[in-house]
């Protein structure tokens, strides 16, 4: 298989759907009246290595890749509070551009390991010489507490091989409850951060004029 042929047009979506989601925080941030719901996008296509590894531990053919590998181009959407990733989702919903296939609520439903997130599949057109093909991609939407838990979780998903100890899993699942706690008093004082942050921006915009 050529892999750069094949995954090029996955990249090809990263880049766009990051551009459009990007594009939604910035008239946010113009509507002075408005919390951005978006903090920051980011964006990438899975490595080779771990293309095979899943395809091996899911037994999915190569040739069926396409159609059984949801994640090969995978976008993160970051938000500071637990309640903009709901605003998020109703966003990515409402969009034209985005055929949602699957939603998946990690919020409500955590993982064993104590992984919380909302992931949505979509179907996404992208326009090739060969005329439009529509792929797969899997949009993550998490606060930035959650996304520092599942950047350490991952790491040592690739450190023990997928198959962590017991105690570490136990400190991890401890470690993603504080994550959380954190988030919910976040949400607690959500009212002052917003009006701060109205502050700083109102001041901005006079220095701005000036």
């Amino acid at each position: 298989m050529n892999w750069d042929v094949f995954l090029a047009p996955y990249q090809q979506a990263v880049e766009e759907i990051k551009i459009k989601l990007r594009g939604v925080r910035k008239q946010y941030n113009m509507s002075s009246s408005s919390h951005t719901p978006i903090e920051f996008v980011t964006g990438r296509i899975k490595p080779i290595s771990s293309i095979l590894d899943k395809a091996n531990r899911k037994n999915i053919p190569l040739e069926e890749l396409e159609s059984r590998m949801q994640d090969l181009a995978g976008v993160r959407v970051m938000c500071q509070f637990v309640e903009d990733i709901d605003a998020v989702v109703k966003l990515i919903r409402r969009r034209k551009d985005f055929e949602i296939i699957e939603e998946r609520d990690y919020i409500a439903n955590k993982k064993r390991s104590g992984y919380r997130a909302y992931h949505l599949v979509i179907k996404y057109p992208v326009q090739t010489i060969d005329g439009e093909k529509k792929i797969l991609a899997e949009i993550q939407v998490k606060t930035l507490a959650m996304n520092f838990w599942a950047t350490i979780e991952h790491s040592l998903l690739y450190k023990y091989s997928g198959e962590i100890p017991e105690e570490i899993i136990e400190r991890l699942q401890s470690a993603a409850e504080a994550a959380f706690r954190l988030d919910e008093e976040m949400s607690q004082i959500r009212g002052e951060v917003l009006e701060a942050q109205a502050i700083f921006r109102k001041k901005e915009e006079e220095q701005r004029s000036h």
